[in-house]
C-alpha cells in the first residue's frame, strides 16, 4: 500500500516541502530510505521501528520503501522521523480515519525517541514560517517546540508529546488543545547600565553615535581602562527590536540550536566569540552548514575583544559580510545564505605590552613590535570601522564623584529619536540607518555647508583619506546631525566625525 505525508526541510533560511512517500509490499523484510538522505536520516530507520514497537503496534515484516521527494535535494537531520513513522502507520492502516484533503495541507515535524516520545528539534520557527508561505494550514510539531511556533498567526499548530497520542489524534479519537496566536512581549530587560560607568564621557558619546547610526566602532586603550565593560553596555542603548526583527533573529538562533527562551528573542544579540575559535564558528559552515557568530549577531552586536589576537584569516573573512550584510556558504549540496546585519565592535591594546601612549605607565615595546602588532589588522578592515575612539584611564576624581550619571534609558531615547528620523528619511530606499548609505545616497542626503566642506577638504588632504574613509566620515556626521535634530550637516558635526578618525594618524607607524 502507498501513503503520502508532508514534511519540510531548510536550506539556510529558505524552506521547501518534502513529501514522504511510503510503499509497503510483500517480499523479504527490508527497510530502505531513498531521496538523498544523509546519515542522520538513514539512522531514523532504527528509531522509527523501535518507537512504533514501543507504542504497542506490531511493525510490519514486509518490504518497506521510503522516498523523500524531491529526490534531487539533500535531506538532513532527524526532523523526518515522525513523518516517516506516520507514513508507515497510514500504509498499514493503523491510521485510517483521516481526512486526505486536510492531510495534504499538513506538515509533520519531529524526532522520535525509542520509547515513542517526540523530541524537540531545531529550526521550528523558520520551518513554520516557510510552511505558511507555501500554503500549509496545519503543522504537527513536538510539544517542547510549541511556545516557539505559537507566535505565528493564521497557522494551526498541533503540539504532540508522543507517537501514541498523535495516532489517536489523527484517528479523531482525541482532541489536542492549541492556542493559535500567543501575544509576545518584546520589551528587553538588562542587568547592566551605562549609569554604572563613571567617567569615559567621550567614549559614551562615541557609542551613542555608534548606536544611533548602526556604525562599526573600534575602542583602543590600555588594559583595564574599561573597553570591554563599555562595549557590553552598548546593547542597553540600542533601539528595541520590532516584531519583524525579533522573529528574524529568533529564526537564526532556532536553526543554530541556540534558542534558550520559550518564545521570541526580546533583546538584540550580543555575541563575543573567543579569539581561539575557528573561522567556521565565526563565519558559519560545517558539514551541515549552520549560522556562525556573524549571523547569530544579526540585528545586534558582534564584539571582538582584543581583535589583534584573532587570526588574520578570520579577520579578513569579515570584510565582505560587513559590507554585504549577508554570508553565502557554498557546499556540494548547495548554497546556504544567512543574513548578518550586525554592528561590529572591536577593542584592542595599542601595542603588545598595552601601554603605548598611556599617561601613567611607560611602554616598553619597540617601534618594530608596535608596527607588527598593529599590522595584524588589515587596512581594509580598519577602513570599515566607522568610528575609532581612544579609551583613556578614568581620573580618580571622576570615580569618587557623586554627580548623577545618565542612564542607558536616557541615552536610548536620543538614539531612538535619531533612528526614527533615519527610518522616515530612507523609507523609499529600503534601508534603516546611516551606516547603510550607498555612495549615491551619501551625495543625496549628506549635504554640507561651506564651513563644513572646507574642514572636510583639509582633513582629506592632511589625513590622506581613502574614498571609503571619506564616505565613513560623512555617514558619521549625518548621524551626529540626526542626534542634534538638524536637517543639514554643520561645521561642528563634521568636526566631531573627523575626530573619530584621528587615531589613523596617531597609530600610523
Amino acid at each position: 500500500m502507498l501513503s503520502k505525508v508532508k514534511s519540510m526541510s531548510l536550506s539556510g533560511l529558505q524552506g521547501y516541502l518534502v513529501e514522504i512517500q511510503t510503499d509497503i509490499s510483500n517480499g523479504l523484510p527490508e527497510f530502505n530510505i531513498v531521496g538523498l538522505p544523509d546519515m542522520s536520516v538513514k539512522e531514523s530507520k532504527k528509531r522509527v521501528v523501535t518507537a512504533i514497537k514501543n507504542s504497542n503496534i506490531e511493525f510490519p515484516s514486509k518490504k518497506i520503501l521510503i522516498n523523500l521527494a524531491p529526490a534531487n535535494l539533500k535531506k538532513e537531520g532527524s526532523i523526518f522521523d515522525l513523518a516517516i513513522a506516520i507514513g508507515i502507520l497510514i500504509a498499514i492502516d493503523k491510521i485510517h480515519n483521516i481526512n486526505i484533503t486536510e492531510l495534504a495541507q499538513t506538515i509533520i515535524i519531529g524526532e522520535l525517541s525509542l520509547d515513542g516520545k517526540i523530541n524537540r528539534v531545531n529550526g521550528i520557527l523558520p520551518i513554520c514560517l516557510e510552511a505558511k508561505k507555501l500554503g500549509i494550514r496545519k503543522v504537527i510539531i513536538p510539544k517542547e517546540n510549541f511556545n516557539e511556533a505559537s507566535i505565528i498567526k493564521n497557522l494551526k499548530i498541533i503540539p504532540v508529546e508522543n507517537l501514541e497520542q498523535l495516532i489517536k489524534y489523527l484517528n479523531n479519537e482525541i482532541k489536542i488543545e492549541t492556542v493559535l496566536n500567543k501575544k509576545q512581549n518584546i520589551e528587553p530587560k538588562y542587568n547592566i547600565d551605562f549609569s554604572e560607568v563613571k567617567g569615559q564621557e567621550n567614549v559614551k558619546r562615541a557609542l551613542e553615535i555608534t548606536a544611533a547610526g548602526g556604525h562599526n566602532c573600534l575602542l583602543i586603550g590600555s588594559p583595564g581602562v574599561g573597553k570591554t565593560m563599555l562595549a557590553k553596555r552598548l546593547n542597553t542603548i540600542l533601539p528595541e527590536l520590532n516584531l519583524e526583527e525579533a522573529i528574524e533573529t529568533t529564526k537564526i538562533h532556532s536553526i543554530a540550536g541556540e534558542l534558550k527562551t520559550d518564545g521570541l528573542i526580546t533583546q538584540r544579540p550580543f555575541r563575543m566569540p573567543h579569539h581561539t575559535v575557528p573561522i567556521s564558528t565565526v563565519i558559519g559552515g560545517g558539514k551541515i552548514p549552520k549560522p556562525g557568530e556573524i549571523s547569530l549577531a544579526h540585528n545586534g552586536v558582534l564584539f571582538f575583544d582584543e581583535i589583534p589576537e584573532f587570526s588574520r584569516k578570520t579577520l579578513d573573512a569579515l570584510r565582505e559580510p560587513i559590507e554585504n550584510r549577508k554570508i553565502v556558504i557554498n557546499r556540494l549540496t548547495g548554497s546556504y545564505v544567512y543574513p548578518c546585519n550586525f554592528m561590529f565592535i572591536a577593542s584592542m591594546n595599542p601595542c603588545p605590552c598595552g601601554y603605548y601612549g598611556d599617561e601613567e605607565k611607560e611602554c616598553n615595546c619597540t617601534k618594530q613590535e608596535i608596527h607588527k602588532y598593529l599590522n595584524k589588522i588589515s587596512g581594509p578592515l580598519l577602513d570599515r570601522m566607522d568610528i575609532q575612539v581612544e579609551v583613556k584611564r578614568p581620573q580618580y576624581e571622576k570615580l569618587k564623584s557623586n554627580v548623577k550619571i545618565e542612564t542607558s534609558e536616557e541615552i536610548r531615547k536620543r538614539v531612538n529619536n535619531a533612528r526614527i528620523i533615519q527610518i522616515e528619511r530612507y523609507k523609499k530606499y529600503h534601508i534603516y540607518s546611516n551606516s547603510e548609505l550607498t555612495s549615491i545616497l551619501i551625495n543625496k542626503f549628506c549635504k554640507l555647508d561651506k564651513q563644513a566642506e572646507s574642514i572636510l577638504e583639509n582633513a582629506f588632504k592632511k589625513l590622506k583619506l581613502s574614498v571609503r574613509l571619506y564616505e565613513k566620515i560623512l555617514k558619521v556626521a549625518r548621524t551626529i546631525a540626526d542626534l542634534d535634530q538638524k536637517e543639514n550637516i554643520e561645521y561642528k558635526h563634521i568636526a566631531e566625525a573627523i575626530q573619530y578618525r584621528s587615531l589613523d594618524r596617531k597609530y600610523d607607524n
